[in-house]
């Protein structure tokens, strides 16, 4: 349920994110857009002025008069008019705004023509970055334009809108947050009465159960009708098995951690292989440790020994004869690592994650006699999840590998 949570509230957070990026970046692209044609027209403007053109009914050329040029007003922007002689010296100094041509901007247009090679060249650069766009004629001429205040509008509106995004982002959070919440409450809901279900129907047949497993030990076995009490016997201590791992699976899926206490969790696995060596021994199984020795985490004591007796007991049921099944406990940064590993039938890639759900079971015929319900790896993903930890399984070589990890600040 905590999956679909996270997945529905990223998939809606980064939806409602992407449109503001791309409202912001368009914003952004269109404004600089605007910003470079005004200038590239202003350039051309002046280059068509100050180059040669036909007079009516004649078929020379002529040059524009300068005082043309001085009538010529531009208002958006501080553009100047420099005439050079054919020693690129500067003739004539005309503003095409109310500006006066200042020192900086004489400055920049001898360094413009001292680095330029008398070649035609439009050159408007990057706006966030140039204060100046200039056009350099071939015909003795150079148009100037300051771009300094586009600049600064334009690294203003990137900033705001930056800010904005930023804004917006913790907004869309709260907005992504609450549409999650919406979405998924029917099925949350469904979610929390199946699990109320599955705990109260356990415990309601939890008491007939036990009466009707009395009365089967009451009754008096004869030839006649031993095989029908042998049968409803077996058949009740398999529904009271099954109900004691759903009464097992409910109580995981309600641990809270107000419960939890700080405990060597080294020990406790520790003396949980132990126990199982005697099983273990039946199928000459042979357990072996590697436990590093005072680890503590904050945890639920007896949830994390129904983990450990889970993995074992699975191992076990799975592992080879005369193999050896590998427990290791390590601290790792950040992380407390839990390895189970034993050798037998590797698990199909595609049912590693499958075999954690509740009543799956490899066995696709659901062998009775193995005594199995397919709750067990359920119950103990249940356990890992509730300790903010993460469980995989995978098979490589021969092996089959429990993989358990912690998370912990404490190393």
């Amino acid at each position: 349920m905590e999956n679909l949570k996270n997945k529905t509230f990223f998939t809606i957070f980064i939806i409602i994110s992407l449109f503001a990026v791309f409202f912001a970046t368009f914003f952004n692209v269109q404004t600089y857009h605007r910003e470079y044609v005004g200038i590239l027209n202003n350039l051309t403007r002046m280059k068509n002025l100050t180059n040669q053109r036909p007079e009516p009914f004649d078929k020379e050329m002529k040059p524009i008069n300068n005082e043309d040029l001085r009538n010529r007003k531009v208002m958006d922007y501080e553009v100047y008019t420099f005439i050079l002689n054919d020693n690129n010296d500067i003739v004539d100094k005309i503003s095409h705004s109310d500006n006066t041509v200042s020192d900086k901007v004489i400055t920049k247009v001898q360094n413009i023509i001292a680095n330029n090679n008398n070649t035609s060249k439009v050159k408007i650069g990057c706006l966030y970055l140039e204060s100046y766009a200039y056009n350099f004629e071939d015909n003795n001429s150079l148009t100037i334009v300051n771009i300094s205040n586009t600049r600064n509008m334009l690294l203003t509106n990137l900033l705001i809108s930056l800010l904005l995004v930023g804004i917006g982002e913790l907004v869309i959070y709260i907005i992504s947050k609450k549409i999650t919440e919406w979405i998924t409450k029917p099925v949350v809901m469904s979610f929390n009465r199946e699990k109320e279900f599955v705990a109260n129907a356990s415990h309601e047949l939890k008491t007939p159960l036990a009466v009707m497993m009395a009365s089967i030990d009451c009754l008096d076995a004869n030839k006649k009708n031993e095989k029908w009490i042998n049968n409803l016997k077996s058949e009740a201590d398999r529904m009271n098995n099954l109900i004691t791992r759903l009464l097992d699976l409910s109580k995981t899926e309600y641990l809270k951690k107000e419960n939890f206490s700080k405990n060597d969790i080294s020990m406790i696995i520790e003396k949980r292989a132990l126990t199982f060596e005697s099983l273990a021994y039946e199928k000459n199984i042979t357990i072996e440790t590697n436990i590093t020795e005072k680890i503590n985490i904050s945890c639920h004591k007896e949830s994390i020994d129904e983990l450990v007796s889970i993995l074992i007991d699975n191992a076990i049921s799975h592992g080879q004869e005369n193999s050896t099944i590998k427990i290791n406990l390590m601290s790792e940064k950040n992380s407390i690592k839990l390895e189970v590993i034993n050798k037998g039938d590797p698990i199909p890639p595609n049912e590693c994650e499958k075999i954690f759900e509740r009543f799956y079971r490899n066995d696709k015929s659901h062998n009775r006699k193995s005594g199995k319900y397919g709750l067990g790896l359920a119950i103990a993903k249940n356990i890992v999840i509730a300790h903010d930890g993460n469980i995989r399984a995978y098979s490589k070589d021969g092996y089959t590998t429990f993989e358990i990890k912690f998370k912990t600040n404490e190393h």
